[in-house]
């Protein structure tokens, strides 16, 4: 059975302290063809960390990619985010707009087959 080609794309979460933050990062991604779009929302997360309950406002990223790009997406974002470990998840778009999926597909890179 041939895989689903929507699955290639994908939709990437990384939360960033600030807004210049978020910008910083979405531009270079932007610039780098990993991504096709990033949708900046505010948002307020709790959380764990160092056994300390924490609470802060932060920006929410919502990174549309394909997939294949995951690997050179994730190493940028680890070298300009500031946190020890910052949140980067991968989640696969199983159904979409195909002429949406599409123009995803279009505005980004395909990586490089010796990198």
């Amino acid at each position: 059975m041939a895989q689903d080609p929507k699955a290639e794309y994908g939709v990437v979460l990384v939360s960033a302290p600030s807004k210049e933050v978020a910008m910083a990062i979405a531009s270079g991604l932007i610039q780098e063809k990993l991504a096709a779009c990033v949708s900046l929302l505010p948002i307020e997360s709790i959380y764990t960390w160092q056994d300390q309950v924490h609470q802060e406002q932060e920006w929410q990223l919502l990174i549309k990619t394909n997939l294949t790009q995951y690997s050179a997406l994730e190493a940028r974002v680890k070298a300009v985010h500031p946190y020890e470990v910052p949140e980067i998840i991968a989640i696969p778009i199983l159904q979409g707009f195909p002429p949406y999926l599409q123009w995803i597909g279009e505005q980004v890179d395909e990586p490089l087959a010796n990198s």
